[in-house]
């Protein structure tokens, strides 16, 4: 087999629906991909994630879909177990669910802050949890976080906040799985161009994030592309690559670690 090689690989993805998920099932597929278990949270989801495994399964993989809202450590439990009897044990799992609150600190609510905190930090530990027991020998994990967490942003408390945990939790799962030759990596995109984004942003602040790096131009509305992240998650998660405890932060077209 060929170093940073995906070929014959089995891969699940949480968030594997739409928008960056989305396209990183589609690419392992394209890619020799064996399967790609596609998860997805709501019932508004549902034909996203039909087109997914349709998309995959006209490249060449098995592909299968699980609905589960993830905030409970059975549920990802069970996701792990039903992708593994429909696809096959993984080799590879991804992470991309997420949620954003872009709001002061003094009018987020006790509720909004415990939502946040379960799908942003919860979610991803019970994640990193599963892997680790359910991951062939030799896996890759990758878990995509935020690039505010190197940078000194206001509003984004609740948001950053509970994605940094997920830094610790890396570093944690590096040295827990390693022995097995498990690599545990995350990946801090800049703001990217999907429909994740709009939501939690005014005018003024959309027009900032689209010139706001120095790169910015050079992407097709300024903001991270997300067609330019999917090749560094494949090149983490692929054979020969070895990086793990290692979060990078990937802003507007420039990457630092």
């Amino acid at each position: 087999m060929n170093d940073h090689s995906i070929q014959d690989k089995v891969v699940l993805i949480a968030g594997g629906a739409k928008n960056l998920g989305g396209l990183l099932a589609r690419d392992f597929a394209s890619h020799g991909a064996k399967a790609v278990a596609i998860h997805y949270n709501s019932d508004a989801t549902a034909a996203d994630a039909e087109a997914t495994r349709e998309a995959v399964e006209a490249a060449g993989a098995k592909a299968a879909t699980f609905q589960a809202d993830l905030t409970s450590a059975g549920a990802v439990e069970k996701l792990f177990a039903d992708a593994s009897a429909a696809v096959g044990s993984p080799d590879i799992a991804i992470n991309t669910v997420g949620k954003v609150l872009k709001k002061p600190m003094v009018d987020i609510s006790e509720a909004e802050y415990d939502q946040m905190s379960a799908v942003n930090a919860k979610s991803a530990f019970f994640f990193l949890k599963e892997a680790g027991r359910n991951l062939n020998d030799n896996g890759k994990v990758c878990t995509v976080v935020t690039s505010l967490l190197g940078a000194f942003t206001p509003f984004y408390a609740s948001y950053a906040g509970t994605k940094a945990p997920v830094e610790h939790f890396t570093r944690a799962a590096s040295k827990e799985f390693g022995d097995r030759g498990i690599s545990v990596t995350a990946i801090g995109p800049g703001p990217m161009d999907t429909p994740f984004f709009y939501p939690a942003e005014g005018a003024d602040a959309v027009a900032y994030h689209k010139t706001a790096a120095a790169l910015s131009k050079f992407s097709k509305t300024g903001l991270t592309d997300i067609e330019d992240i999917v090749p560094f998650i494949r090149f983490l998660v692929s054979d020969g690559w070895w990086m793990t405890g290692q979060t990078i932060l990937v802003n507007g077209g420039y990457t630092t670690k």
